[in-house]
């Protein structure tokens, strides 16, 4: 049994998507853990550019068997749209090649509103929620009080279970927020329109992929989001509400018991951010803009100017530790060939004392980033997929980075393509 997690070390956006449509030639089953449509995974290959938010980044590959898994939450309307989207790109997506976890729970126009209402409240103190309901659905999930994509096949139960629901949704709508409420039958006819269209592809992930372990079926399981953003271990409460860990993968895939036998950690070779909350080794103004240029730095999922800076070597030794990686993805070393000079942050400034280990949440905002400055390589190595035909200056980055993360970095990424790499053996 072959298992492996692709996952993000950082604050998400490190090119996890490319990594998966590349790795999943080797897999049998591709598996989304957790998260929803609130970020997503940029792919290009031979049938195009696309932004996935929910669906599994091996959907490209119409051999391969593509599952959302129970840690997930599904907005039905957008997973719709989504797969109509591939679709009508000349991919075929069938309930061959991909499958809804029974238990994951559906993301309700309710939530969405009521993210939205939040945010407002907050004003000028925002977590920077995207808005999709990714929150709130969660937060019902575990207050008890969600709807699973199985219950769209019994419509006494969910009526009844939605009506329950609905009355303490709307008294939170209506007196906390001053809002419209949703009315029971909306609703219903919300998942009848969705609902029928995703039935076909729901199913018992659990037994599917345990059997499938059994028979010697390859799994990898992608992850949304990175480190940073895990609601136990990140910026809190700048984070998602869900674990994008490598040691969530076997719970939130529905197989508590089959482990992760490799964790290939994905980091840009530069550091991004979208949202809110601390970010140290952030870069302003002009310096900023032509990093973001450079490097097309724009969230898949909302289109935002993601927030830039140079690599945080802090952040992502921590990062690489929480996930346990045994082997480092570096993307994007292409986007740095335009600086002479590249700084690095290779520790923070704390209340006066300098430190290499990342600091308590609440201690970030105080942090100043600690630079190194490197050479750079000043040319084109998009056409490079050996690492030793790499100018000096780029196999010594790379080098540094893979000393002071303490991890051997296996692929190298330098252009988007899903051929644009090196592999280092």
């Amino acid at each position: 049994m072959e298992t492996c997690a692709i996952v993000g070390i950082n604050w998400g956006d490190e090119g996890k998507g490319r990594m998966v449509d590349l790795i999943a030639e080797d897999y049998d089953i591709i598996i989304r853990y957790q998260g929803g449509n609130n970020a997503g995974h940029t792919i290009k290959n031979s049938f195009g550019t696309f932004a996935l938010n929910l669906l599994p980044s091996g959907i490209f590959r119409k051999e391969k068997m593509n599952v959302l898994g129970n840690g997930t939450v599904i907005d039905i309307r957008h997973l719709c749209g989504e797969i109509e989207k591939l679709c009508n790109a000349g991919i075929e997506i069938s309930p061959e090649n991909l499958m809804i976890s029974s238990r994951a729970i559906i993301v309700m126009p309710y939530h969405v509103a009521l993210d939205g209402l939040e945010e407002a409240r907050l004003s000028d103190k925002p977590y920077g929620s995207t808005k999709r309901g990714i929150a709130p659905v969660y937060g019902d999930k575990y207050m008890k009080k969600g709807i699973m994509m199985g219950e769209l096949f019994d419509r006494d139960y969910l009526s009844e279970h939605l009506k329950d629901i609905l009355e303490y949704k709307n008294l939170q709508i209506t007196g906390v927020y001053g809002g419209e409420p949703f009315t029971l039958e909306a609703m219903i006819e919300y998942l009848d329109t969705y609902g029928e269209i995703l039935k076909p592809y729901i199913g018992e992930t659990s037994n599917y992929l345990r059997n499938a372990a059994h028979e010697g079926k390859k799994i990898l399981y992608e992850a949304q989001l990175g480190v940073l953003r895990d609601i136990d271990f990140g910026i809190y409460p700048y984070t998602s509400s869900s674990s994008p860990l490598a040691a969530y993968a076997p719970i939130g895939s529905g197989t508590p018991d089959i482990p992760v036998t490799r964790v290939i950690g994905i980091a840009k070779a530069y550091s991004t951010c979208v949202g809110e909350g601390p970010f140290t080794a952030e870069w302003f103004g002009e310096e900023a803009e032509k990093l973001r240029k450079a490097g097309g730095e724009y969230g898949a999922a909302t289109g935002r100017p993601r927030r830039v800076g140079p690599l945080d070597l802090v952040a992502t030794r921590y990062g690489t530790q929480m996930q346990g990686a045994t082997e480092v993805a570096l993307t994007k070393l292409d986007v740095l060939s335009y600086m002479d000079k590249i700084p690095v942050c290779v520790a923070y400034e704390v209340d006066g004392e300098l430190t290499h280990d990342f600091p308590f949440p609440g201690k970030l905002g105080k942090a100043k980033p600690v630079y190194e400055t490197l050479d750079g390589w000043g040319c084109d190595i998009t056409s490079i997929r050996r690492f030793e035909d790499l100018p000096v200056n780029a196999q010594r980055y790379v080098e540094f980075v893979e000393a002071q993360i303490g991890c051997k970095i296996s692929f190298v990424s330098v252009g988007p393509g899903r051929e644009e790499i090196i592999i280092r053996n």
